[in-house]
């Protein structure tokens, strides 16, 4: 049974210079596509209770808290479902945060990237440091217990001193969830066709990284998954969705789904989706593919994977079938065998793409 929906909200005021996402600064388009969006929900959802729902984009905060409850009132769900709003500081003030607290959105995931507003500029970022301070301040007040800021490292001109000070004032925030990623310039961003200057390299980012993680879990946060960091009991579920492989809707445009052992994706053009909300294509996994998903989600986890669990899924002796992979990367300190299996190292965790190329192989599993 699906117990999660992800909805894209693809509006943006302008674009960030990093960002390779599906976003539009066509606002006049909004009415049409949230009525394409209702629809869309109303002939695919099957009324299962929700456990988590998140509002993606874009920038789901340029909606009305009228816009957002509307889209909401189409899903079954109650006090226990996590239910996340991405938010951008500068869209935000104390009675619109209250308003989406009323209606039911009990966790808020807002952009910071960094607290340097020289380094916002430079990114495309629209908002200040002073801004995302009163933004969670305001959302405290509003009544929210569940706060995330992003942040983004490598970024140009950013030193590792830079970027522990932006942690230590997101600690000093007291909030409840840190997400950090790497700065990746791909195709689609403005970056990738002219790369700015003073880029930090791929070492002085993995430092970085090792940096953060030392901070942050001196600080009485979990770090939980590769990416994601947060105090005791607020972890995001609906995140969890995704690394314990389990399925979920896309709603909107470019939205990714999971349902039935399908996975699909919408069209990626605001007009296309408004004029035809199916899939723009979908895949049935076979087994094969849907062992090395396992794998390759479950081990960002920083717990790691269940073998027990996957050997009754699929029917095989991981240990026996990856034999030499495990050997290799544990002789090599990036993996780590646990009570329950397996486990990425810290070191493991910067070289993963490696690591976990070597689990995509095909060999012994009934392709069924």
């Amino acid at each position: 049974m699906v117990k999660s929906a992800y909805i894209h909200i693809p509006f943006c005021k302008s674009k960030c210079k990093y960002c390779s996402f599906v976003s539009y600064s066509e606002i006049d388009l909004k009415d049409e596509y949230l009525e394409t969006l209702c629809e869309q929900i109303q002939k695919d959802y099957e009324n299962e209770l929700m456990n988590t729902i998140y509002f993606g984009g874009g920038t789901p905060s340029l909606l009305s808290v009228c816009e957002v409850g509307k889209i909401l009132n189409h899903f079954n769900f109650n006090k226990n479902t996590e239910i996340t709003l991405e938010t951008n500081p500068e869209s935000v003030d104390y009675s619109y945060l209250r308003g989406l607290y009323d209606i039911g959105i009990n966790r808020l995931s807002m952009g910071c990237q960094t607290f340097n507003d020289e380094i916002l500029k430079q990114i495309g970022r629209i908002h200040s440091a002073e801004q995302v301070i009163n933004a969670v301040n305001s959302a405290k007040n509003a009544g929210f217990k569940n706060i995330s800021l992003d942040f983004i490292y490598g970024l140009p001109n950013q030193t590792e001193q830079m970027f522990r000070e932006d942690l230590k004032k997101a600690v000093e925030l007291d909030i409840e969830h840190i997400s950090l990623y790497s700065l990746k310039l791909e195709k689609g961003c403005r970056f990738y066709n002219r790369e700015p200057e003073n880029l930090p390299d791929e070492d002085m980012q993995a430092d970085m990284y090792l940096q953060a993680v030392e901070l942050l879990t001196q600080n009485g946060f979990e770090h939980y998954e590769v990416s994601n960091f947060s105090r005791k009991g607020f972890n995001s579920r609906h995140n969890l969705t995704y690394w314990n492989n389990e399925e979920y809707y896309g709603f909107g445009v470019a939205a990714h789904g999971y349902k039935n052992g399908v996975r699909y994706a919408g069209k990626s053009k605001i007009k296309d989706y408004i004029n035809d909300f199916s899939p723009a294509e979908s895949k049935l996994l076979s087994q094969v593919e849907k062992l090395e998903e396992e794998i390759f989600l479950g081990l960002r986890k920083i717990d790691g994977i269940n073998i027990s669990d996957i050997n009754e899924k699929f029917g095989i002796d991981f240990d026996e079938k990856y034999f030499d992979v495990l050997k290799k990367y544990t002789n090599l300190n990036l993996l780590e065998k646990t009570k329950n299996g397996y486990k990425l190292t810290l070191q493991g965790v910067l070289v993963s793409n490696v690591v976990l190329a070597d689990f995509l192989s095909d060999e012994g599993v009934d392709d069924k």
